[in-house]
């Protein structure tokens, strides 16, 4: 990686926070890293197909193509001209000492950098339903990865289930693709989602939109809903079973099953980088802190879902804050951004609508069924965490060292929020927050032995 004249700032995330940061950093006259694990710009939400793949923009990114062919056209003209370096398919591992260990196609290597913003994004927030564990059973962001990367519905007889936005937002996009749906599941009731109103009502015309896409979903909706198990075979899910708002139970078939609680932020690497971080009680979840312009101190900035779950309107304008808060640390000129600071209180003021209106099932996880297996990666059940906290103490690091819960491929990512209840509840807890959080550890992705072993090079 070649250096720049200046102070060395470092992006790590190429979604629409990331490159709204990357560009502010380039107008306040520095030459930013943005390392992402994309092949192209874009992050999740405006994830970009192959080269040469022939579906366009507005049956990929739906009402939004517009705002997706900016953030990639912006994004792309900046790297062609030499403003900043972007390094695609790179993952960055660990944090210490004012260095990234970054893996990618070239090796490991040590980045060092001065200043430091964070825009991991966020991911799938799952809760565990008995029969999850099983192939043919997917992240709702999975197959939305499927479908904008490679057009590719994963099953030919679909059932959603869970709550949130994106919930809705594939069930609509997958029916526009040609994809069957046999039912949309969601957790939350028509009289919970009515409770997030107030909040809602800060964007209403994406709210409007929302309630429209809910109405192309006709009778596949299914409101209030509790989920039962997902019976399979050895080829996948044949049916996911559950309860209707009057505690009917109903049966449907399916060859593939989607999950999704809206979502959790991303916050291993910002963990890693020393931010502190406080529980969140609207999320259940948490949160890395940082003050109104994202700094969270020690060099560190943090932009997009990867602090606060804003959704991808919220995320630009966050990476420009960071940004100017950034240029405005290390003396060089910054805007005013004061209007800037007041639309991301509003989107602050959905997102609290929409986890008020699309709430984490808390008490539902605290119940699961012993047999039911919470972490996918190691293969530990309800009932064995609990046995865990009966001889290892109410506290998830503790019953995570001697029950393996969370010490997978995937740290926990998946798992840790459902433990979280479980452990709570079985421990007499009044609140998740006081089974604590696990601690991030690197390598925060799985990584090649020799990245580990051996002493990667440094580029300054």
């Amino acid at each position: 990686m070649s250096d720049a004249a200046g102070p060395r700032v470092v992006v790590v995330g190429a979604g629409p926070a990331g490159i709204r940061a990357a560009e502010a950093l380039v107008v306040g006259g520095l030459m930013p890293i943005v390392i992402d694990e994309g092949e192209r710009a874009g992050g999740q939400i405006y994830r970009r197909p192959p080269q040469g793949f022939t579906r366009p923009p507005e049956a990929l990114y739906g009402s939004e193509a517009a705002k997706a062919i900016a953030l990639h056209q912006t994004f792309d003209s900046l790297a062609a001209a030499g403003s900043l370096l972007h390094h695609s398919r790179s993952s960055v591992i660990a944090i210490a000492d004012g260095r990234l260990q970054v893996i990618g196609d070239a090796g490991a290597r040590w980045v060092s950098y001065d200043r430091l913003i964070l825009a991991a994004g966020a991911m799938d927030r799952i809760m565990p339903v008995p029969g999850w564990e099983n192939a043919g059973v997917y992240g709702l962001g999975a197959m939305q990865i499927a479908l904008k990367a490679q057009g590719a519905a994963l099953g030919r007889r679909i059932v959603l289930a869970g709550s949130g936005p994106l919930l809705t937002l594939l069930a609509v996009q997958l029916l526009k693709a040609g994809g069957q749906i046999a039912a949309v599941l969601d957790t939350a009731s028509m009289r919970q989602q009515f409770r997030g109103f107030s909040g809602l009502s800060a964007r209403p015309l994406f709210a409007l939109r929302g309630l429209m896409m809910r109405r192309r979903l006709a009778g596949l909706y299914h409101a209030g809903v509790q989920l039962d198990r997902i019976e399979v075979d050895e080829r996948g899910p044949v049916a996911l079973f559950w309860r209707d708002e009057a505690g009917r139970s109903q049966r449907t078939a399916c060859d593939a099953v989607g999950m999704g609680w809206h979502l959790r932020a991303e916050t291993r690497l910002a963990d890693l980088a020393g931010c502190d971080f406080a529980y969140d009680e609207t999320w259940r979840q948490w949160l890395p802190q940082a003050d109104a312009m994202g700094r969270a101190g020690r060099g560190v900035y943090l932009a997009g879902d990867g602090l606060r779950i804003l959704g991808a309107d919220g995320a630009e304008v966050a990476g420009r804050l960071a940004a100017a808060a950034c240029l405005k640390d290390l003396g060089l000129p910054a805007p005013d951004m004061a209007a800037d600071k007041r639309r991301l209180a509003r989107f602050g003021r959905f997102a609290r609508g929409v986890a008020e209106a699309f709430p984490w099932p808390a008490e539902t996880a605290a119940e699961l069924p012993d047999e039911t297996v919470v972490c996918r990666c190691e293969g530990v059940t309800a009932g064995e965490l609990r046995r865990t906290v009966d001889f290892g103490g109410g506290e998830v690091n503790r019953v995570k060292s001697l029950g393996r819960a969370g010490m997978g491929r995937c740290q926990g990512r998946y798992c840790e929020l459902a433990a979280a209840e479980i452990v709570a509840g079985s421990a007499g807890h009044a609140c998740a927050a006081a089974a604590g959080r696990l601690r991030g550890q690197a390598p925060v992705r799985p990584a090649p032995i020799a990245a580990l072993i051996q002493d990667a090079p440094a580029d300054g």
